[in-house]
Order: structure tokens, then sequence, then C-alpha cells
């Protein structure tokens, strides 16, 4: 799903955010990348969505190299990749369906398509009885919920999640990785940056570290 060779991102002040990082994603994989703030770890997911480009190497995902993709051919590839985002990105004077429904507006679904998703979008993230509210009578980590759901309703075959319990309790915390984890089992890829450590122990799942744009895995 996700092949990183040599990746290295420069920025135009001469820092570098990553360097010589190589990463293999499998289908159906769930990847916490850990590391401090300042890591590099955002950096790496928005290679992932094209929002950066490797200054050098090779950025593979779903199939489609990200160098040779501009354009139309850049937005289908988005569309297949859910993004969740630690500030939620919700829109305040839409309800909860019309932030979910969103998406699937913009990506031209049909009114009867649009209304078949949305049920199961809310009904995962546990928020059917919210669909009608507004993001400012919604607590954090009912944002964050209503932001996967989001991310999830246009079914993509790979999630990507940017620090998604940074700004939340730790009963939120967890309740946000179950779902990311139920999400996994229907067979989402999903790959989730964090710096929180004791998530990464209690979900038991495979992780790398960033540090100063180097990747690290986990002794054994």
């Amino acid at each position: 799903m996700v092949s990183l060779k040599r990746v290295t991102k420069t920025y135009a002040n001469g820092s570098k955010a990553l360097v010589d990082i190589g990463l293999e994603v499998k289908r159906g994989d769930f990847l916490f990348i850990t590391g401090p703030s300042g890591s590099g770890k955002s950096t790496l997911l928005k290679l992932l969505y094209g929002e950066e480009t490797a200054t050098q190497g090779e950025v593979v995902v779903d199939g489609c190299d990200l160098s040779e993709l501009r354009g139309d051919r850049l937005s289908l590839l988005r569309r297949r990749i859910g993004v969740v985002f630690q500030d939620y990105k919700l829109i305040p004077r839409r309800t909860v369906m019309e932030n979910v429904a969103f998406v699937l507006w913009a990506q031209g679904f049909t009114r009867k398509e649009i209304h078949r998703r949305l049920q199961p979008a809310l009904k995962m993230v546990g928020l059917v009885h919210k669909a009608n509210c507004f993001p400012e009578q919604l607590s954090g980590g009912e944002q964050q919920r209503v932001s996967i759901a989001r991310a999830i309703v246009s079914t993509p075959p790979l999630l990507l999640a940017d620090e998604p319990t940074g700004n939340l309790d730790p009963d939120n915390s967890w309740q946000v990785i179950k779902i990311l984890k139920k999400l996994n089992g229907i067979g989402i890829t999903v790959i989730v940056t964090t710096h929180d450590e004791s998530l990464i122990r209690l979900s038991n799942e495979r992780s790398v570290q960033l540090r100063n744009g180097h990747l690290y895995r986990p002794q054994s």
C-alpha cells in the first residue's frame, strides 16, 4: 500500500525534515509512527497524500509513484486516502451530517448514494444520535470522531491520522484508537502518528520511530 525508498525531504531554508527514509506498509497493516514534536512525522504523512513532494527518493502509494502525479491524477489518488487531523478541521456552520457528507458532495456522489453512506459512517464512530448537532455542541473527542467519519465515508483503502489524539484526554484518546483499530479490522490500512507511547503499548500494533528526520525500528 505504501513504499518509501531512500526518501529525503529538504525545505527551502536547508533544514532536513526527513533523511534517507525507507518504509514498507502492506495492505491491511496498522502502523504507528512515533517521535517527538518536530521529528518529521507530519511531513512524512504529507508526502503520502501529496501535500509535500520528496526532495529525493521514491514515494509510492497504492501503486502510484507520487512524483509522477499532478492535477487530476493526484486528486484521484487523494480520493482513495482518508486523512484525519489533530485539529479536526470541521466546518463550524455545518451539522455533523453535513460535515461528513461534504467530502461526498465534493466528489460528485448522488444524493441517494450520500444518504446510503452517511448512516454506516456515523454508526462506525458512535455518533448517529449527534447527526444534527453543530461542532460547537460537541466535545473534542466527538469532534475528532466526526473527522474520522468524514475521512472514511468514501471507503478509502488507506487512512492517515496525524496526531489524532493530540488534543484529547486519555479516555477519548483510547476511544479514537479503538475506532481506528475497528476500521483496520474491516480491511483499511491505517497509519497513525503520535507522541503518546502509552497508546502504542495499549494498542499492541507495529510501530516505528522518527528522531531528527531518521527512521528507527524498535528492538524486538
